[in-house]
């Protein structure tokens, strides 16, 4: 079993995703002080919220985040927790993490937010083990980094970022924890993997 902290940044969707990683056999601390960041040997940043408030919420533990992830612990940001690991966001003119190159933009899509289902198509990464590249995925968003040099795509009106990696970090733009039994195989397939790397 590892051990993952769950970083509570005041506008997260805590309880679904701890009790995914839970089911996954994670053991799961949440937590919002920054000193935990030094502390953590996972990391998970969750979703729901906008850019800008999470940044604002994030501000004390900024330094103490990228240093961690900079340093190799494993980490996955959910919707907005991996918009914040790009540099910028629109969303709010925000400067963010910068962790990964880029900016999250507006989606050029006549309808926002883009809520439901959408295919994923991956490629190939440890990520999505056991996952058809096409399977779908739940969404709940405005804003998306673009798809170049993502590990899985999706689109609503244009292509975005599904999925990101650098290293030991992760992001993906969808929910998994609402996203049925894909999701739940790949919290499976993230937890499995940061508890086979070396500490």
């Amino acid at each position: 079993m590892i051990d993952v902290t769950l970083f509570d940044y005041g506008v997260g969707n805590l309880h679904s995703l701890g009790k995914a990683l839970e089911k996954a056999g994670a053991r799961v601390t949440v937590t919002g002080d920054p000193a935990a960041l030094a502390r953590a040997s996972c990391l998970v940043l969750p979703g729901v919220g906008s850019a800008h408030r999470v940044m604002a919420s994030l501000a004390p533990a900024r330094a103490a985040l990228l240093a961690a992830l900079e340093r190799g612990v494993p980490a996955l940001g959910v919707c907005v927790g991996m918009q914040v690991l790009f540099e910028s966001s629109e969303e709010g003119a925000t400067a963010c993490v910068g962790f990964w190159p880029g900016a999250v933009r507006r989606l050029n899509a006549p309808t926002l937010p883009h809520i439901g289902w959408a295919p994923v198509a991956h490629s190939g990464d440890p990520l999505f083990a056991g996952i058809p590249s096409g399977e779908f995925f739940y969404f709940v968003h405005s804003f998306a980094a673009g798809p170049d040099g993502a590990i899985a795509t999706a689109a609503h009106g244009a292509p975005f970022a599904a999925a990101w990696r650098r290293g030991r970090v992760w992001g993906v733009q969808f929910h998994p924890e609402k996203s049925s039994a894909a999701g739940g195989t790949l919290i499976g397939n993230w937890v499995r993997i940061a508890s086979e790397i070396p500490r």
